[in-house]
């Protein structure tokens, strides 16, 4: 006979026994709202353009990206995150293309508004490294190395075109010391006190990024280990909070997810604000490598995975399968 049999208060088991019931008692729930999809859309092209790292990925021309933000709304999705792609021929040190008034991303943004509206919350990336011809995330110095205060102008730059464009909100992902103060002060002072910041607080240097510069033709030679931040620090993450905090961020990010659970949970239990985390391009890869072999069930990672990061405590999760998994919820 069983132990267990003198303890009759003792089974977890009895709230398992039925698809319903586990439902019923589940501690974490996915919701649509909580979900943001990223989205590319690069500039001179006609037709989108398949990401061969990414299946299933593409990048958008304007009319398909508007046609994304429809099916989004439709599914219930909660924020769409755009970033642009410039013609190479438009890339330089400064990353002019980024502050241009009529840029891609600018273009992008006012398309997606104009489609549909307040629906869907519409956030841009504010970083250089999609419009820089070295592909980094901030101007250099002459000795090559990326120029913090220098690369703090051009972000306030960004900030306003981008609001200007109409973005409800900016997410600085280029980990510059001050950014967020200065974007905010920028935003402010140019009457765009009503578009929030989301900051990239802890995004570290990362193996997994890999398909996502494919997707933004990156121009990186080298990495960016000077200021993202090492894989091997906790306690660093948490002092970025508190700058991130202290400087106005409405919002915080934690990137990429599963490699870094403990992080966002670390972060999740610090905070009072909404907390994001994003589920990168490397985790999408993965998933969808292992499942064309026949080696994982695609379906069932993909709703893992996002439960897992919703548990660790994520409020927002960025993930390529937004609208898929939307429709499923």
């Amino acid at each position: 006979m069983s132990t267990y049999g003198t303890f009759p208060g003792s089974r977890p088991r009895r709230l398992r026994t039925t698809p319903a019931m586990r439902r019923m008692v589940a501690e974490t729930r996915l919701h649509p709202a909580e979900l943001i999809l990223p989205a590319f859309v690069r500039e001179g092209i006609g037709e989108p353009v398949p990401i061969a790292a990414m299946p299933g990925v593409v990048q958008h021309t304007l009319d398909t990206l508007r046609k994304a933000a429809v099916e989004a709304v439709a599914a219930g999705v909660g924020g769409i995150m755009l970033f642009g792609v410039p013609e190479d021929a438009k890339k330089d040190a400064l990353g002019s293309a980024g502050t241009d008034p009529d840029g891609i991303l600018q273009e992008a943004v006012r398309q997606v508004r104009a489609e549909v509206g307040d629906e869907l919350v519409v956030m841009s990336d504010l970083c250089l490294d999609e419009y820089t011809d070295h592909g980094h995330c901030g101007v250099l110095d002459a000795a090559g190395r990326v120029d913090n205060d220098a690369t703090l102008e051009r972000y306030a730059e960004m900030a306003q075109v981008q609001a200007d464009a109409g973005v409800h909100v900016v997410g600085p992902s280029g980990m510059m010391d001050g950014q967020v103060g200065v974007i905010r002060d920028a935003l402010d002072q140019t009457g765009h006190e009503d578009v929030a910041v989301l900051a990239y607080t802890a995004k570290y240097s990362s193996a997994f990024y890999g398909p996502f510069r494919e997707a933004v033709g990156s121009s990186l030679k080298g990495d960016r280990k000077t200021y993202q931040q090492d894989p091997a620090n906790a306690r660093e993450a948490l002092r970025e909070l508190a700058l991130d905090l202290a400087e106005g961020a409405d919002m915080v990010m934690v990137k990429p997810a599963l490699p870094y659970l403990d992080i966002l949970a670390k972060v999740a239990e610090s905070v009072a604000v909404p907390v994001a985390a994003y589920q990168i391009s490397g985790e999408y890869a993965m998933i969808e490598a292992a499942a064309a072999n026949g080696w994982i069930d695609r379906d069932k990672a993909i709703m893992e995975t996002l439960t897992g990061i919703r548990r660790a405590g994520a409020n927002m999760i960025l993930t390529y399968w937004a609208t898929e998994v939307a429709r499923q919820l």
